[in-house]
């Protein structure tokens, strides 16, 4: 399997549906911001998420989703000060503050500053793009337990970490538009 065309295709199936209930804009924002913190979270993060995967495949994949949101929050607050501290620090400091369980409230709450109704939206947003991503990652017809399963898990990881952090600077205000030529 081409593992760029595998995540190109999430990304495209996660785009257009975050797009349908308005949480990013048709044109996506470049992040190279987050992509450099990218690597330092995966790699945190992975000995936890591959652990919870067997069980619980939605978490495994939407806490990432969370993290790119806290991300893009952070990166919006004081990105000098929290880029400084490094991604995987920031990864051990979120799940450590409340658990590993605990993580997307945590970071709906503490990082986000959501309660009610928008943190329960929000939730059921994520839900919904770590189930297609596992979807996904089911229909891609890899063979689970393989080298090549292991790729499209990371891709998916990754996919899911920059539209949390799309997902995240669109509810802060910064709206992609395209700009005319004249």
């Amino acid at each position: 399997m081409d593992i760029k065309a595998f995540e190109d295709g999430l990304k495209n199936d996660l785009h257009k549906y975050l797009v349908s209930v308005g949480r990013v804009d048709k044109i996506l924002p470049e992040t190279p911001d987050l992509e450099d913190m990218w690597t330092a979270v995966r790699d945190a993060y992975l000995p936890d998420g591959v652990k919870e995967f067997a069980d619980y495949p939605v978490v495994s994949l939407g806490w990432m989703m969370f993290l790119g949101m806290a991300a893009a929050k952070y990166w919006d607050t004081d990105w000098e000060k929290y880029s400084a501290e490094g991604g995987a620090a920031i990864y051990t400091r979120l799940r450590d503050e409340k658990g590993y369980d605990n993580l997307d409230d945590n970071i709906l709450e503490n990082v986000l500053g959501l309660k009610g109704e928008e943190a329960e939206k929000t939730s059921e947003i994520v839900g919904e793009c770590a189930s297609r991503t596992l979807s996904y990652l089911q229909h891609s017809s890899v063979e689970a337990g393989t080298a090549e399963a292991a790729e499209c898990y990371l891709a998916a990881l990754h996919d899911l970490f920059i539209m949390g952090g799309a997902m995240e600077l669109n509810a802060l205000g910064y709206h992609m538009t395209p700009v005319g030529m004249n």
